[in-house]
């Protein structure tokens, strides 16, 4: 019997002659509208704004032109105040994405700031902490219309056969070598004598992502690590099976202390960093005492703030000076304002300000939030709570 080539076959009776009209006519059939009224590219452009690093940009626009609600996920340990990278800068991360139509996750995770030893490990205190720190969101600006909160004990226990499984299947295809590897996430080194904690939390991190069915991890580029480990665990050709598409990462920059040499803020170190519910002398204070040499850009946390809080939420900066020393100006790009610091023609005694009225005017909001007599009653209850590592 004689077999034909597939391109030497007859089309189908029903099928669409290959025209240049018809071409079009597909092409507009699968770039129907989005709910959100953007277009894809427009889509991928402010999602892709939100990651220091994107690993893949070409799966994440194949994943938006794909799926019109795709979910993405952050987990958080409730584990003291909340500073402004966490309440600020993750409520303009979550309103880019929910503005393209991404479901956003925030996965309590009260089991993990146990294991890290949080509020000494009390649970009762880290969930406490966990409630404070969704209401502080609620106040933050965030847009809720599209975020979820997730306990992390609460959901596990609702499908433990699930979850387990999932962190059993997880530890059993990885060495212990490959594990600790993931050691840092938790803000600690790997060592010998390290916790057997620091090996469970990884393999339960990495669970989280497909048990929450996220296509998007949307966390810290402290995460890296693990968020790779979930990438690497769909190479395994039956597991890749299940899923259509490996989980994006779209790690966020990491937002300096603001003390000289901290390459990121600290909950233990009260000075290093902003907190949410900051009075304004207090913000004054940290800011006029917070390292920006004249001139210096590199490692300077104060053009940190400048660009990933206050550009990235405003996109104007208004700088009040007096007419012998230039006059005011307002900054409608970083890119000028980060040149002119660099080449001196601003100055630190005039940029501070400005930042302090930025952020003061962000802040507010959540200020007022607390006032209440429930919510003043929390944030005491909260302030009481010792730091613990």
């Amino acid at each position: 019997r004689k077999f034909r080539r597939m391109s030497d076959a007859p089309p189908p009776k029903d099928a669409k002659p290959e025209t240049a009209a018809a071409a079009k006519a597909e092409t507009k059939e699968t770039e129907k509208p989005h709910p959100s009224g953007m277009t894809l590219e427009e889509r991928f452009n402010l999602v892709r704004s939100i990651g220091a690093e994107c690993i893949q940009e070409d799966e994440l626009k194949a994943l938006l032109a794909k799926h019109p609600c795709p979910i993405a996920y952050d987990g958080f340990e409730p584990s003291g105040r909340m500073h402004i990278a966490q309440g600020i800068l993750k409520s303009i991360n979550v309103n880019k994405l929910t503005k393209c139509g991404v479901k956003f996750v925030f996965w309590v995770a009260d089991w993990f700031a146990m294991l890290n030893n949080k509020m000494g490990g009390d649970l009762k205190k880290i969930k406490k902490v966990g409630e404070y720190m969704t209401e502080v969101w609620k106040a933050a600006g965030m847009d809720l219309s599209n975020v979820e909160f997730k306990w992390a004990q609460e959901e596990i226990n609702k499908r433990p056969n699930e979850y387990w499984m999932l962190v059993m299947d997880i530890a059993r295809r990885n060495s212990i070598k490959r594990i600790k590897r993931c050691a840092t996430i938790m803000g600690r080194e790997a060592k010998d004598d390290m916790p057997a904690a620091q090996i469970l939390y990884p393999a339960m991190q990495c669970a989280d992502v497909f048990f929450l069915k996220a296509n998007i991890c949307q966390l810290g580029m402290d995460q890296r690590k693990v968020n790779m480990l979930a990438r690497e665990y769909l190479d395994n050709k039956d597991v890749k099976k299940k899923y259509r598409f490996k989980p994006i990462i779209l790690s966020h920059p990491m937002l300096m202390g603001l003390k000289q040499g901290q390459a990121k803020m600290s909950k233990s170190d009260p000075n290093s960093a902003i907190f949410m519910e900051d009075e304004p002398h207090q913000v004054k204070k940290k800011i006029n005492s917070a390292y920006c040499p004249p001139g210096v850009v590199k490692d300077n946390p104060i053009l940190d703030y400048t660009k990933h809080i206050i550009f990235n939420r405003n996109g104007k900066l208004l700088i009040k000076r007096k007419e012998e020393n230039g006059g005011d100006v307002e900054y409608k790009s970083f890119e000028d304002l980060e040149k002119d610091y660099a080449e001196e023609k601003l100055h630190p005694g005039d940029l501070k300000p400005a930042v302090i009225a930025a952020l003061n005017e962000m802040l507010e909001p959540v200020r007022k939030h607390f006032q209440t007599p429930k919510m003043k009653a929390l944030l005491k209850t909260i302030r009481s709570y010792k730091v613990t590592r």
